[in-house]
């Protein structure tokens, strides 16, 4: 996984968080469901990333 993305997943579990937050705070339950969906989209984009490197590493260990 490269560093920019993982900066990019975080960033935006980090809004998530946020946003979830503010909703819970205000009441505002669209808000709230809205950051639990950012902070889901950027656990899956970590997922992939993590089998991308995975991939990667298998590949790199099978022509050395």
């Amino acid at each position: 996984m490269s560093f920019a993305d993982k900066i990019s997943n975080k960033a935006e579990d980090l809004a998530g968080k946020g946003k979830e937050a503010v909703g819970q705070a205000t009441g505002d339950e669209q808000l709230q469901a809205e950051g639990k969906a950012d902070q889901a989209k950027a656990s899956i984009k970590d997922g992939f990333e993590k089998v991308k490197d995975a991939v990667s590493d298998i590949k790199d260990g099978l022509t050395k």
